[in-house]
């Protein structure tokens, strides 16, 4: 057969730079969604550096307002409200997300029903509706208390107590863990059975099987919702402007870090220390990431 003739240089030229345009026409939504992301973030960091109330010129006054968080008490709070939240709910969440997964890897009948169940509560867990419902649970005459008096335990003042606040609000994030469990049912499902079968016959017991096999070749996938839990956790604001209507009550056990940013820039126009705040939160969030990817190396398993 003869061989195809090939077109002359200017005409693949001509291809190639419609091809091009047409690469870059579908690009072009993103490019001018960046101007909208760009333009505020560098603006913010400048910000971060004046006196700014949204109502007067900023006026430049360098450091002063990171210097100024190190004597502020409600934003050491709110740091501390933060981190307690973090630290506790994302193991817990996570733990709560692999246990669903592995009962849902054992091959039950519906289990597209079950988990579309289990990750329901995802979706929803940050929205409005459902943290009013939560207030509502854990209110004075609410299911828990109901359930909880059916033992003689006096009713608990769940959302209104500083002791129980932030409890019931770790309860909450640990109730969504729909979307870490389907991430790790699809890693379990790429787990090879001769494994275990192999394990099995040399006598490993479940908890071996689950320590020396599961663990290390899921290792990647808990790597990547630890990551992205944390990113989660450090910028929760919902759960805590609606539980107490925005003041991070009571006396502050709910004064989330993101709520307290809110507060100095839309309730007290305080819009340069805010920025100086989310641009705080922004080298906290990198610094713990950055920590989890350097310890990844110590437990983190990639060999197939």
């Amino acid at each position: 057969m003869p061989e195809a003739v090939r077109p002359p240089a200017p005409l693949r030229g001509r291809r190639r730079a419609r091809r091009d345009r047409a690469g870059y026409l579908f690009l072009l939504p993103w490019f001018i969604g960046m101007l909208f992301t760009i333009v505020p973030f560098f603006a913010s960091l400048y910000l971060a550096f004046t006196d700014y109330d949204l109502l007067t010129p900023p006026e430049w006054i360098g450091l002063e307002n990171f210097t100024a968080m190190f004597s502020d008490p409600a934003l050491l709070q709110s740091l501390k409200v933060t981190f307690v939240y973090t630290f506790v709910s994302v193991p817990l969440s996570l733990a709560a997300a692999l246990g669903v997964a592995m009962m849902l890897n054992r091959g039950i009948r519906g289990l597209p029903w079950y988990r579309a169940v289990f990750y329901l509560p995802s979706l929803l867990g940050a929205s409005v509706a459902v943290v009013l419902l939560w207030r509502y649970v854990f209110g004075l005459d609410g299911i828990v208390n109901a359930f909880l008096g059916r033992f003689g335990v006096e009713a608990i003042a769940w959302t209104s107590d500083p002791d129980y606040a932030l409890t019931t609000l770790i309860i909450l994030h640990i109730w969504t863990f729909g979307s870490p469990m389907v991430i790790f049912l699809a890693g379990l499902r790429q787990i090879p059975v001769m494994y275990y079968e192999a394990a099995a016959v040399d006598g490993a017991s479940r908890w071996r099987r689950f320590r020396s096999i599961t663990l290390p070749l899921l290792s990647p996938i808990i790597f990547f919702n630890l990551i992205q839990s944390l990113i989660a956790s450090f910028q929760t604001f919902t759960q805590g402007f609606v539980m107490n209507n925005g003041g991070g009550g009571p006396a502050n056990s709910t004064l989330f870090y993101n709520l307290y940013l809110y507060q100095q820039g839309f309730n007290q126009f305080n819009m340069g220390y805010a920025s100086a705040m989310a641009w705080t939160l922004l080298v906290i969030i990198a610094a713990f990431t950055a920590l989890t990817f350097i310890s990844a190396k110590y437990w983190v398993n990639y060999d197939n």
